[in-house]
């Protein structure tokens, strides 16, 4: 997901360049481009409906301001609302781009240092280099790549931003360099992404002028936008799907466990486990009920389907895969406790191995209980 993000940006930053870097010569193409000037009202009202998902910023052809955007929520929106005073700026900036006026000299000369496009760029690194120790970190070699990895396309992404850039080959140098000294800490975010910070300050540039009268229609733009969102997002999905299996689980077990108490009381009990449901109904009739409801139940049952990490080690005590069915679970525990049983093996190794294995069928009971809400 990480090398398909850095391909999708370098590709995105590309098309900018030639965007913003148009020249138009010919009278009746100046003529034109004053036609598509930028409006400041239209810029304001993208800006108030959709401004942290960067709708203004795409408007004005900022494809990577936008897309920055749309990853932190308008710059985890103190730089939406900064934004209220910029956007005549950005407006401006992006007319005389479009009528070939370069104000900036696009030579060796870099531009100057801005220290709030550097405390982005460190703010930005740490929250990648945390999405990453959210969505990643099972993966080998995480400190070592997957970590600096990340917190330099945060980096960079920033760097990029408007009329500037920096060297991204530089920059990922500086993350995985260090990178290993802080290896193993969840803090290792923060310095890398500031090594990472001061190295693209210090190689901060212009973006180069590409050939005159280059244009990106809306769709290709759209679709490298939505395909680098996607790389970044997918990891973090998972990982916020798999937490939230884990707790629909936790909480329909507490559910369980609560009503079971009652188990010789079946009035109180019936009443009890219609009031904890009030708020599963709730959801279902204000979805529609019905087709709706049915779907909720499905999805329902498919979360609670899957095995928490307790119940995976407790297949690997049965030595079962998860496919293995309730009766499997039981012809492995009964082989299992034979051999085991202290009567027949009369070791202190044996009891422990013996309730383990009983603790492990009982979890997995569990599991394969019918569901009681239907």
């Amino acid at each position: 997901m990480i090398f398909l993000f850095w391909y999708e940006l370098q590709v995105l930053l590309k098309d900018e360049n030639a965007f913003l870097n148009c020249t138009w010569i010919d009278p009746l193409r100046s003529q034109a481009s004053h036609l598509m000037a930028k409006r400041v009202m239209v810029a304001y009202a993208l800006w108030a409906v959709g401004g942290p998902l960067g709708l203004h910023h795409l408007y004005l052809g900022r494809d990577s301001h936008a897309l920055l955007w749309m990853l932190t929520l308008g710059g985890f929106g103190f730089g939406w609302a900064r934004e209220f005073f910029r956007i005549p700026a950005y407006v401006g900036e992006a007319n005389r781009e479009t009528e070939g006026v370069n104000m900036r000299s696009r030579t060796n000369i870099p531009p100057p240092v801005s220290p709030v496009r550097f405390a982005g760029q460190v703010c930005v690194g740490i929250y990648f280099g945390t999405v990453a120790l959210i969505g990643l970190y099972s993966l080998h070699f995480f400190y070592l790549i997957v970590l600096p990895l990340s917190v330099g396309a945060g980096v960079h992404l920033v760097s990029s931003v408007g009329q500037q850039t920096s060297n991204l080959h530089k920059t990922l140098t500086a993350c995985l360099v260090t990178s290993p000294i802080f290896y193993g800490s969840t803090l290792s975010p923060l310095p890398i992404s500031l090594a990472a910070s001061v190295t693209a300050a210090q190689h901060r540039r212009f973006k180069p002028s590409k050939s005159p009268g280059s244009k990106q229609e809306l769709g290709p733009r759209l679709y490298r936008l939505g395909l680098a969102w996607l790389a970044f997002s997918a990891p973090l999905g998972y990982c916020i799907f798999h937490n939230t299996t884990a707790t629909l689980y936790y909480l329909s077990d507490c559910v369980a466990a609560l009503l079971d108490i009652f188990w010789f009381l079946p009035w109180l009990r019936g009443t009890l486990e219609y009031f904890l449901l009030i708020p599963y109904r709730i959801l279902c009739a204000l979805t529609g009920g019905g087709y709706t409801e049915e779907a909720w139940r499905k999805v329902l049952d498919i979360l609670l389907k899957e095995y928490t990490e307790r119940e995976k080690d407790a297949l690997q005590v049965l030595s079962l895969n998860t496919e293995a069915s309730i009766e499997e679970i039981t012809r492995s525990y009964r082989e299992l406790a034979k051999t085991w049983h202290p009567d027949h093996n009369p070791s202190e190794e044996a009891e422990k191995m013996f309730i383990t294995i009983h603790e492990a069928y009982e979890v997995l009971l569990q599991h394969h209980k019918p569901n009681r809400f239907k």
